[in-house]
């Protein structure tokens, strides 16, 4: 453990006002593993030497090879303060946005975070997504800017210019901050809002204030002279603060420190003659303070060291900065080497950083009662709502307090992976390790020279049990922090599910036993081992008082992902953890042999625990389907798959691509840009074929009856407004949450639901109401059916049937459950027994579309007929209430269709009904012009001007579209902002580095869906469009190309043909 031993590190513990919980967060490639290995090196756990060279707490193999970091790792490091000890759980992340879930792992554990950006890239996107992440997580942030030799070694610019551009990369951090904070104060103030009572006959006064000037913001932005800003060098081993400048030149200049604190940086400048520190260097022309006292003197050393190699005034500058050096170091051949010896004696990285961290950054004592409350208002329930006694446990969280009385309060954020080799309890040491190996040479000896007869049971014997032998050599320890309480090995705890109500545990259980009653949502697991973390090394605790971070043992048949570990039933589970990227890369898998699928079925188990973001599948037809964030989190989860969890060959299959379908509005133009006029709803009410059952009107209406003509309906399919598109998809967990109140209502429960949802949901409601205008949505809101695919997906079931005043799906949220609808047809009762059937077949369709059964969006479906024709037996099913037809089970369903004649040849009518309206939407679809949506990533790609052209090259050929591009102020570099088909994407990123010789790298992160603007079944038929393509459209059509590799993938029809025209073969030998 280096200089510092466990027992310290046990005392240091105890003392939570002097823990700082941390972690490291940037855009990649910005040097936060440098960083974190100058840390590490301060604690004399690896040589100063190796720092960013070793990359410490990269511990897998691929991140080694990558050079980029994969998963978040944590290290206990001490520092002291003067006469202060502070304990630092540093939790280095990830900053390449596939691994963006181990970022949020992270960030739910701190209480603060380093964030370090480039100083020559600037604000990346990953820099504005963690900087998002921290200030949703509530943790304060502090900076450092990193890279600063880039200035002086590659730009080449001067120290004034440098201080320009360190000036605006503060503005755009800052700017990033600013814009968090306005969106939170308006977001606040919009909640809070009463409209106050007009007074008759007095003024209105409108208030066009947003609420910021009375909101406190003065701790919120990066300013050098707060002492939030470190400027380094992390590879070189230098950083700095203006304190510490100002420290050393108040003693030189005999100026207070406090006056140069507040004027080094600024735009202050030196008066010589005066002596005294100015205002207004800028407009005189002057150096200001920063330049002339702290960055003159760095780039000195610098034009000293590295350029000139000037020996007599490197030591010259040694002796003034009192810095000894070894002769090895000045002797060596690598001028880099030297300048790292000085300025790490001089302007210790670690120093500067450890001293703004346990100075700047909250303890676990000072976590904000915000934080508290958003923690604890899981779904759709505010703080406020929750059980007196769960809102108690807020004063257990600001204590922070490790007494026994205290409950025990703790979040785990992932699971991971490590050999059970290195465990502390299964550690030997060094002289045990050396007689086993002695042993082990004996055993082989003896083997070898003993007899040859081994019958083959015995070999049969020991091959079986050596998978045995291996499953045992990994095991999981939960990666987690203790919030109140002291966590004691061997302690018994109850494990809070996603879905937990802690009013309902109250009323059911009292104190953690093994014997729990049948709680939903709520297990019992005991905590068998307790670990410090240290990095690729662990440390066995007996206990951990609150406000550390740990490792726990044992939880893996209680906790999958991440879980809230209580002693105290009253807690309810913590918000789920806020991912940035989005799963939506699939692959289908499957072992080399077949006989090996146990082991692969372990193995995908064992993954989807040990990965945040991973998500695994098995879908109907049978396939095991992995979903990750992109394809380096792709790479990295089939390489475990074979390497560490199922230790067997697989076989992936081509990434399957999703995609959505779609109906748009009748184009007016072809595809040469000629009007159209009849042409296109000719050619589109060609695609649906009549028959006796189904009738296709020439409005769109598409009419269909049951195979025992018993019922018929009329369905239509319009495009919804994109902006309604979004807004549904946006508000799936309301829509969600809407159904399960509706669903509550049907069985006679009442789903409590705070006065915060019911207003969301509302405000829903009223904003459709604003988006769908026109003649055609009149009262359309009102009458909505039900959302699908799944009950909450972006496609609405629209009841338009004269005379059935169906309740809507905001049904539920009527204050007066009492009121009965009025004007109803005596033929309603007797349909109003099979909407579930016509629900059902909404859903159906809206799940798989007829283009290549991929989901629907932003398609509304209008049921404008639906008429009944019973047989002459009519039976007591006509005087069945609603309430009564939704509580049949499916066999009481059958019974009383039988005994009303509605069961025949075709089966039960109620499967007919479902079919028929299946298919009457999935031809009213197909009677619209049909478009494919595409997944779409958003793409920022930094490049020099001399490679822009061959980026610009790849984009095009990829089918991407560049939207922004713009160059970096104070640097050659150039920033493209483009959107690029996930289907394009696969081999993008090293396609991109090839042809640019690594001068450019994207960053991919999902956007939104984009209809793709081709038809799929577009054939020539404009004479305009005969003359542009000719007969046979040689152009190729990219939305055909997707759709035939979907139906290829699924196995369905594609039409295609071996040889479609004979004169475009090759049937001639080129030496003829």
């Amino acid at each position: 453990m280096g200089h510092t031993s466990l027992d310290k590190i046990k005392a240091l513990q105890k003392n939570p006002a002097n823990v700082r919980n941390l972690c490291i967060l940037a855009h990649v490639d910005h040097g936060k593993t440098t960083l974190a290995d100058s840390l590490v090196a301060s604690n004399g756990i690896i040589s100063s030497r190796l720092a960013g060279k070793l990359r410490y707490l990269d511990s897998r193999e691929d991140e080694q090879i990558r050079g980029i970091t994969m998963k978040s790792s944590a290290i206990s490091l001490h520092y002291a303060a003067g006469k202060e000890d502070f304990l630092i759980n540093l939790i280095d992340s990830p900053g390449h946005v596939d691994f963006s879930s181990e970022v949020s792992t992270a960030v739910r554990l701190c209480d603060g975070a380093i964030v370090i950006v480039d100083a020559v890239e600037g604000v990346c996107p990953q820099t504005q997504a963690v900087l998002r992440q921290a200030w949703l997580e509530n943790i304060r942030p502090v900076l450092v800017i990193n890279k600063i030799d880039r200035l002086i070694m590659e730009l080449k610019l001067t120290s004034q210019e440098a201080y320009t551009h360190l000036q605006k990369i503060l503005e755009q951090v800052n700017a990033v901050t600013g814009s968090l904070f306005t969106s939170k104060v308006l977001e606040d103030r919009a909640e809070g809002d009463i409209e106050p009572a007009e007074c008759p006959g007095s003024e209105q006064v409108y208030d066009w204030s947003a609420g910021l000037e009375d909101s406190d913001d003065s701790q919120l932005y990066f300013s050098p002279d707060q002492g939030n800003v470190v400027f380094a060098s992390a590879i070189d081993g230098w950083g700095f603060s203006i304190q510490q400048f100002a420290q050393i030149h108040s003693q030189r200049m005999g100026i207070r420190a406090e006056v140069l604190l507040k004027t080094l940086w600024g735009d202050f400048y030196l008066n010589a003659k005066a002596k005294k520190i100015m205002k207004g260097a800028h407009a005189k022309g002057k150096k200001p303070l920063f330049v002339q006292l702290v960055l003159d003197n760095i780039w000195s050393l610098y034009d000293a060291v590295v350029t000139r190699r000037d020996k007599e005034k490197i030591e010259k500058m040694m002796m003034s900065l009192g810095v000894k050096v070894m002769t090895r170091d000045l002797r060596h051949s690598d001028p880099k080497v030297l300048l790292s010896a000085i300025c790490s004696q001089w302007l210790p990285v670690s120093q500067a950083v450890l001293f703004m961290v346990c100075d700047k950054l909250p303890s676990p004592l000072d976590m904000t009662s915000e934080r508290i409350e958003r923690l604890m208002s899981v779904g759709a329930r505010r703080f406020h709502s929750l059980p007196l006694q769960t809102q108690e446990l807020k004063t257990a969280f600001m204590q922070c307090s490790s007494d026994d009385t205290a409950p025990v309060i703790v979040f785990v954020s992932k699971m991971f992976m490590v050999d059970a080799k290195a465990l502390p309890q299964n550690k030997q040491s060094g002289l045990e390790a050396l007689a086993s190996s002695n042993n082990q040479y004996v055993h082989d000896d003896t083997t070898d020279t003993s007899s040859e007869g081994v019958s083959g049971q015995m070999q049969a014997l020991s091959l079986k049990a050596k998978p045995e032998e291996e499953e045992g050599k990994e095991t999981f320890v939960a990666f987690a922090r203790v919030y109140s309480g002291v966590v004691r090995r061997g302690q018994k705890v109850f494990v809070m599910g996603p879905k937990y109500d802690p009013a309902q545990g109250l009323r059911m259980v009292r104190i953690v036993s093994a014997c729990l009653p049948p709680v939903p949502h709520l297990a019992c697991c005991t905590m068998d081992s307790l670990y410090l973390l240290m990095g690729r090394e662990l440390e066995e605790l007996e206990e951990v008082p609150s406000g550390n971070v740990l490792g726990i043992g044992g939880l893996e048949e209680c906790v999958l992902k991440s879980a809230t570990l209580s002693t105290s039933p009253a807690l309810p589970p913590f918000i789920p953890l806020n991912f940035e990227a989005t799963p939506i890369v699939r692959v289908a898998i499957e072992p080399k042999h077949p006989s090996e699928m146990p082991k692969l079925v372990r193995g995908m188990r064992l993954l989807n625990q040990a990965d945040p973001c991973a998500e695994v599948l098995i879908q109907e037809t049978g396939e095991h389907v992995l979903v990750t964030a992109g394809e380096v989190h792709l790479q990295r989860c089939l390489d475990d798959l074979r390497e560490r969890f199922a230790k067997i060959e697989i076989s992936a299959s081509k990434p399957i691509i999703p995609f959505r379908e779609t109906v748009i509005r009748p184009p007016k133009v072809d595809m040469v840009n000629e009007d159209l006029g009849k042409q296109q709803k000719v050619a589109v009410l060609h695609q649906v074929k009549e028959s006796d059952t189904l009738h296709l009107d020439p409005s769109g209406l598409v009419t269909l009856t049951t195979p025992n003509r018993q019922a018929t309906v009329g369905v239509r399919a319009i495009p919804l407004p994109e902006e309604v598109t979004l807004l549904l998809e946006g508000s799936a967990d309301l829509i969600r949450t809407l159904e399960q109140a509706g669903q509550a209502q049907r069985e006679g429960r009442t789903l409590d639901m705070s006065t915060w949802t019911l207003d969301a949901l509302m405000g829903l409601k009223s904003r459709l109401e604003v988006l769908l205008q026109g003649r055609k949505w009149r009262n359309a809101v009102d009458r909505i059916w039900a959302f699908g695919p799944r009950r909450y997906g972006p496609n609405i079931l629209l009841n338009s049937v004269e005379g059935y005043q169906k309740p809507s799906v905001w049904h539920c949220l009527e204050r007066q459950k009492g009121e009965k609808e009025g004007g109803e047809k005596a033929e309603a009762s007797a349909i109003r027994d099979f909407d579930n059937s016509v629900v059902s077949g909404f859903q159906l369709a809206t799940l798989s579309g007829p283009m290549c059964e991929e989901p629907l969006m932003g398609v509304c479906f209008s049921v404008e007929r639906w008429d009944m024709n019973f047989p002459t037996q009519r039976t007591h099913l006509d005087s069945v209430t609603e309430e009564d037809s939704n509580s049949l089970d499916a066999s009481g369903r059958r019974r009383a269709e039988v005994g009303a004649g509605l069961v025949d040849c075709y089966g039960p009518f109620s499967g007919q009904l479902i079919a028929a309206v299946k298919e009457a939407c999935r031809h009213a679809f197909q009677a619209k012009p049909q478009r494919l949506m595409a997944a779409m990533y958003t793409c920022e790609i930094m490049a020099t001007a001399e490679v822009l052209g061959r980026v610009y090259g790849v984009l095009g050929k990829r089918e991407g579209r560049v939207l922004q591009e713009e160059m970096k102020e104070g640097t050659e570099m150039f920033i493209i902002k483009a959107v690029l088909p996930v289907a394009e994407s696969f081999g993008f990123a090293d396609e991109i580095r090839k042809r640019t010789s690594g001068l450019a790298s994207p960053q991919l992160v999902f956007s939104h869906w984009e209809v793709i603007s081709s038809d799929p079944s577009w054939v020539p038929t404009t004479e305009e469009e005969y003359l542009h393509f000719g007969e046979k459209a040689d152009s190729a059509n990219q939305a055909l190309k997707y759709m035939n590799a979907v139906r290829r993938r699924k196995g369905l029809y594609v039409e295609e043909k071996i040889v479609e025209h004979g004169e475009k073969q090759r049937t001639l030998s080129k030496n003829k």
